[in-house]
């Protein structure tokens, strides 16, 4: 019976570091690691292929606001979810479509399809 446990309590270890590896290497950004935030507002693409979900981030009492850009893409059969815009110090966010694949927050155009924005990235 103890060997059950001891082959159960393996098997189980070995699914959960193998999860954690696959989550941290095939994971398509680290922009996922970003806190989700309030919701502030969305904006749907022109053709209706699109949803940008804009959230504002609360780091605490000593840190300002930043802005989260989710993108929903509706063609996908599950909704697909994606950050593509995270920027820091900010506390609101202006969202204006270009066309139905490049859309514009607060200054910064990006390609829904290939681009993200992270304040991170850019050097000082």
């Amino acid at each position: 019976m103890k060997k059950r446990y001891i082959g159960l309590l393996s098997v189980l270890s070995a699914l959960v570091v193998i999860g954690f590896i696959w989550w941290f290497l095939f994971a398509p950004s680290y922009l996922q690691f970003v806190p989700k935030g309030e919701y502030l507002s969305q904006s749907t693409s022109p053709k209706g292929d699109y949803i940008v979900k804009i959230y504002r981030s609360n780091g605490g009492a000593t840190t300002p606001f930043a802005i989260r850009g989710e993108l929903i893409d509706t063609n996908k059969t599950f909704n697909k979810r994606k950050n593509i815009y995270w920027n820091y110090p900010q506390e609101t966010a202006t969202v204006k479509w270009i066309n139905n694949e490049i859309i514009e927050i607060s200054g910064h155009a990006l390609n829904v399809k290939k681009d993200t924005f992270n304040a991170n990235d850019i050097d000082n």
